[in-house]
């Protein structure tokens, strides 16, 4: 394939990522979220004359600073919505595409992260787009007259251009799939339930997906707050320049951080999530999926064994130590607090941090990813669930096989930056064996719709375990630690 390649917007000439691969870098996929056109629905880029430059990735959109992450600057330019693809030099035959959305809490994270370099799952025969999209409160925050979950709409006109264009670069748009871990994970379940992104996309790639949406009273609730902090009237948010907005946005969230420890802001970074409006996200991921709004489409969901150990250990949720604050943490997250026995039984020799971070880890990311696969499996869906359980040596053992661990390994990426660094330690031969064999999944799943391993049926929830050695487990809802969330209802929203 040449390095130039024509787009709906014009020219774009890339660069070579290394002997098998061409990077295209920061082609916006729709107009700059500003001005006119700020808290709107992505409107179509501007098309240019000539060749444009695609070396670069695109200016981040408006967040907050993150340790060992560039920041946002609004000197970088306005122009956040932009893909970036990964294609093999050859264009024949049309290749699998991938679709990948970043991760961040709903709240900050860029597709520039060199977690996400797609170059090493494009040599393994794919295409691969990632994308920039708004956060924050710029993409799901409440703004009264203008429509609701900004940063999804993002995603579907992201989508869109991958159907018109992703040709030209030698991807099939008739064999897309859409991918994303954390918040990414969570985006990508609700464009499953989404009517706006029907038929864009036939597969679907989602790790350790938060449970956790609000409805359309709880965004009010939370803009008018935010408006109050940047001192605007909630009408007047347009007015007020996005980085004293994400200011504003911050002091909220610090204050639901130093809430009460029975709620479940007191353990999370953001008081941002999907808003159930009834209009753009008609109902819950879960809800959606029961009433067959995956339609054909084939899942492969994934969680790690230590989901939450992350978060304490990186100082983004409280330390609990004690016993005595266990059922509140039960109660923040939705389990009965006298089933705290339960896991006291299954784990005899658990500290009570070991506990408090079993349960946040169930209760926040693996029951949830769970069931959104048996959900897609009882309407007549394809699913496959898969579990990461390679634990870290970084901090002593600390994180374990925590909260993100796993994509460094599903990009093929353990070099992959200071945060890949920080989880890895320095990984070794079996990790990096353990990447080939996940992101050899992933690729052919996108392929083929086979990871594999078996799909789930009526009657058995197999889960491949990824480890220095895989296995594969069978689930069973009713024992375990599942047993103790086995009526607890992960439809409510959470907000």
């Amino acid at each position: 394939m040449s390095e130039i390649v024509l787009t709906t917007g014009g020219h774009v000439r890339g660069s070579r990522a290394s002997e098998a691969v061409v990077a295209f870098l920061g082609i916006p996929y729709a107009s700059a979220p500003f001005g006119p056109h700020r808290f709107r629905e992505p409107g179509p880029p501007r098309p240019w004359r000539g060749v444009r430059r695609a070396d670069e990735f695109g200016p981040i959109p408006p967040q907050p600073t993150e340790p060992d992450l560039p920041p946002w600057s609004p000197e970088d330019g306005e122009c956040v919505l932009t893909v970036n693809v990964w294609a093999p030099p050859c264009r024949a035959p049309a290749r699998p595409v991938l679709v990948w959305v970043h991760g961040g809490a709903y709240r900050t994270g860029f597709s520039a992260d060199p977690l996400y370099d797609g170059t090493r799952l494009a040599e393994q025969g794919l295409v691969v787009v990632s994308l920039n999209y708004r956060v924050g409160f710029e993409g799901f925050g409440h703004v009264p007259g203008a429509p609701d979950n900004r940063g999804l709409l993002d995603q579907v006109a992201a989508l869109r251009w991958v159907a018109r264009n992703i040709g030209a670069f030698g991807g099939d748009p008739t064999n897309v799939t859409l991918a994303g871990e954390s918040s990414g994970g969570g985006s990508v379940a609700c464009l499953l339930a989404m009517p706006a992104a029907r038929g864009l996309f036939q597969r679907a790639i989602a790790h350790s997906v938060p449970y956790d949406f609000v409805t359309r009273a709880t965004a009010a609730a939370v803009g008018e707050r935010v408006a109050e902090a940047a001192g605007a009237a909630p009408e007047a948010l347009a007015e007020v320049p996005p980085g004293e907005l994400v200011a504003a946005a911050e002091r909220v969230t610090a204050e639901e951080q130093a809430g009460p420890p029975d709620t479940l802001r007191h353990y999370t970074t953001t008081v941002f999530a999907p808003v159930v409006d009834g209009e753009v996200l008609p109902a819950a991921p879960l809800t959606a999926l029961e009433a067959g709004a995956g339609g054909a489409a084939e899942l492969l969901l994934c969680h790690t064994l230590h989901e939450f150990r992350l978060f304490p250990g990186v100082g983004a949720a409280p330390q609990v130590t004690e016993d005595d604050a266990l059922p509140d943490v039960a109660r923040a997250f939705g389990l009965p607090p006298e089933r705290v026995a339960g896991y006291r039984a299954l784990a005899p020799g658990a500290s009570a941090y070991d506990l408090y971070t079993m349960i946040a880890t169930d209760g926040r990311y693996a029951e949830y990813t769970a069931r959104l696969a048996e959900a897609h499996t009882r309407a007549g869906g394809r699913a496959h669930l898969a579990r990461f359980a390679w634990e870290s040596p970084a901090l002593d053992g600390a994180l374990g096989a925590c909260h993100s661990l796993d994509v460094p390994f599903a990009f093929r990426n353990l070099d992959g930056g200071p945060y890949a660094e920080f989880l890895l330690g320095e990984p070794g031969p079996a990790e990096h064996a353990l990447a080939g064999r996940i992101a050899g999944a992933w690729a052919d799943f996108a392929a083929t719709g086979d990871p594999g391993w078996p799909a789930l049926s009526a009657g058995d929830t197999p889960v491949r375990t990824w480890n220095r050695r895989d296995g594969l487990e069978h689930d069973d809802p009713q024992s375990g630690t599942r047993a103790l969330w086995r009526d607890v209802d992960f439809h409510a929203p959470t907000g």
